[in-house]
């Protein structure tokens, strides 16, 4: 027999060690079926040969798919040898990286779902639902909604009225309300002029904006149902600190004007003009602008369309990228308006 290992002569071009024509077998190639030379039966094949350099450290190395190195049987019979090739990593096995990421995209979808869930009940918490609605037989298509902006000066320190030029006292009046109409067709915005004069239940002709001093919201929802003949189903109102607050949590609304506008000449508003082009109104300068009716030889009027065109500009600013998909602006402004809203 020859001092050399036989077992050798199959994975060695040559049979000699260190030979440069030594080469090792592919990873995939199979094992010899026969034994590598006439008369090398069992005895000549150890149980657990020495690593093969470059074979993975047995005679079967890994196979792809498998997870593993497969059983060698060695030629003639006799022990199996489990090959000693290395296992793949759990995202590199078929099949499993696409459940790996099937599973993070569950797990981030599911996040998303949970917080904008947790978003929605936290905000519908803030808002404050004291308004009730006035019992009413009118019937009327679509959904109907009564937006209104008062004067009140209730819960604001002589500072913040100093800071927003509102002066000490005030009528609890809605200077500013409109009427909004969803549900058929385009969406339809009416303002509806302070100082037209109606029949308030209770209270004579009067001006309009005078029934929510009288009566509250109810009053004022009464009065505006039995004037247009709507059922109007919901109310949102805001005061003058709600909407500086939501102004100022969305970085300010941009303003547009196409002719310069000049300041309050009464001083009443706080309004210092603008000169045309766009600008960028501050919580305490949006609110100056709104209220400003002194500039204009229509009064009311003017500022009715200068209020429409705010909400549209603040509209655009709270729904712009910049906006809702930025959490640091979003949730305060969501924060701001839901607490400012009743």
């Amino acid at each position: 027999m020859s001092d050399e290992e036989p077992w050798k002569s199959w994975y060695q071009a040559d049979g000699t060690p260190g030979s440069d024509a030594t080469q090792d077998v592919p990873f995939s190639s199979p094992m010899p079926s026969t034994p590598p030379g006439p008369g090398a039966g069992r005895s000549a094949w150890p149980e657990q040969p020495p690593a093969a350099s470059g074979y993975g450290g047995g005679y079967g190395g890994g196979s792809p798919g498998y997870g593993g190195a497969p059983t060698y049987v060695p030629p003639g019979g006799g022990t199996p040898v489990r090959g000693g090739g290395r296992r793949w990593r759990f995202w590199g096995q078929p099949g499993r990286r696409g459940r790996r990421i099937t599973l993070i995209v569950v797990v981030v979808l599911l996040l998303v779902i949970v917080s904008v869930g947790g978003t929605y009940f936290w905000v519908n918490g803030k808002l404050n639902r004291t308004v009730s609605l006035p019992a009413t037989t009118n019937t009327s298509a679509g959904t109907n909604w009564l937006i209104t902006g008062d004067d009140s000066r209730g819960g604001l320190t002589r500072a913040q009225q100093d800071a927003l030029h509102l002066g000490t006292t005030g009528a609890n009046a809605s200077d500013s309300l409109m009427l909004l109409h969803m549900g058929t067709g385009r969406p339809v915005l009416i303002s509806i002029p302070r100082d037209s004069y109606v029949p308030i239940p209770g209270y004579g002709q009067n001006k309009i904006n005078a029934a929510l001093a009288f009566g509250g919201p109810t009053l004022l929802i009464q009065t505006v149902e039995n004037v247009t003949g709507l059922r109007i189903d919901h109310y949102m109102g805001i005061g003058f600190e709600g909407l500086a607050n939501v102004v100022n949590t969305v970085g300010g609304v941009r303003m547009c004007v196409t002719t310069a506008v000049p300041a309050d000449p009464t001083g009443d508003s706080g309004f210092t003009g603008l000169a045309a082009g766009c600008h960028t109104l501050s919580g305490p300068q949006a609110i100056a602008f709104v209220r400003d009716r002194h500039s204009f030889a229509t009064s009311d009027l003017q500022r009715i369309q200068d209020q429409r065109a705010f909400l549209s500009a603040l509209l655009s600013k709270a729904t712009s990228p910049s906006v809702y998909l930025n959490p640091f602006t979003a949730l305060p402004f969501a924060s701001a308006s839901a607490g400012a809203i009743s």
